[in-house]
């Protein structure tokens, strides 16, 4: 099981990149496999935003555990 504060370690590498585009990203849980992220400002409503969360973000936290699923919320 991932913990929280790897988790958002993970997180704050991510972040100046969503922040530089005027959003911002929260860790709303850390649950056994499943990382529940809610994205804030432009990104919230960002076309593109699947392919932060899928491409970027989990791809990054897949290095800490392979089983890894990250989860939007509104």
């Amino acid at each position: 099981m991932t913990s929280r504060t790897a988790v958002e370690g993970v997180l704050a590498r991510v972040r100046p990149f969503l922040v530089a585009d005027g959003g911002d990203i929260q860790l709303v849980a850390v649950d056994g496999d499943e990382v529940r992220v809610r994205l804030l400002g432009a990104c919230a409503d960002c076309p593109t935003s699947h392919m932060t969360l899928h491409v970027g973000l989990e791809a990054a936290l897949r290095r800490l555990s392979p089983a890894l699923r990250i989860i939007q919320v509104a």
